[in-house]
């Protein structure tokens, strides 16, 4: 069963990664952008992960990273498999604090420069809350920290605007009793998201350690004021149980 805390939490993961396997990953990103076209993940790209309604690609863009950012969504298969084995090893640690993940979705390799950020958002329970596999929480891992800015971070909100109901029949559909459900389009496309009141958190974890964010809980990043952020983000879902 699938509580509410899940996904509206924050964890951490210190030593995710060691100093060599984000050396290593480094190397490998690095790689990338220089063997092929860089300017195609960063002002060249047309593509997002992120997606709003309604709205094209760009739009969405222009919504969360308004100054852009470098996004590669495919990875080598040495990154991959390196972030797979580093998420095999934590799932004792993050089990205790979701305990109905089940896996990782593939990662993708963000970089923010100078001005560059993530606006405040909740990913949801994606795709659908009532469907399965269902994406319950994010998580996030710096290799390089800027020098200053670019931080992490959450927000809090006691608002009901924020959520749509309660998980309809929450025991059938793999929810603890008081499931609550946020509502669609929380990010900046929507006034009502925009106006709603928070409480923020900021985080300054050191680079290795990977943050967990439920998916429910606003959250994005600071611009960076120098130097550059890179990190890997994946989403960890939850899959059906003979318990739920």
């Amino acid at each position: 069963m699938i509580h509410i805390a899940e996904t509206v939490g924050v964890g951490s993961i210190e030593n995710f990664l060691s100093a060599d396997e984000r050396a290593h990953l480094s190397e490998l990103m690095n790689d990338v952008l220089i063997t092929e076209e860089a300017v195609r993940f960063g002002n060249g790209r047309r593509t997002s992960i992120h997606e709003i309604p309604g709205h094209s690609a760009e739009q969405a863009m222009a919504v969360y990273e308004p100054a852009g950012r470098i996004e590669i969504p495919t990875i080598p298969e040495a990154a991959d498999k390196l972030l797979g084995d580093a998420f095999e090893r934590a799932r004792p640690a993050l089990s205790r604090v979701m305990p109905s993940i089940t896996l990782c979705r593939p990662w993708t390799y963000v970089e923010y420069r100078v001005g560059q950020h993530i606006t405040s958002h909740l990913d949801g329970i994606a795709p659908d809350p009532l469907a399965w596999p269902r994406q319950i929480a994010g998580i996030s891992v710096v290799i390089t920290q800027a020098d200053s800015g670019g931080d992490f971070y959450v927000e809090t909100a006691s608002s009901d605007r924020l959520w749509n109901g309660q998980a309809p029949d929450a025991a059938a559909n793999g929810y603890a009793d008081g499931m609550w459900l946020a509502h669609d389009g929380a990010d900046n496309s929507a006034t009502w998201f925009q106006q709603l009141p928070r409480t923020r958190w900021s985080a300054a974890p050191s680079p290795g350690t990977a943050l967990l964010y439920g998916s429910q809980l606003a959250h994005g990043t600071l611009p960076v004021t120098a130097g550059r952020v890179a990190k890997f983000i994946s989403w960890l879902v939850a899959e059906p149980t003979d318990a739920g």
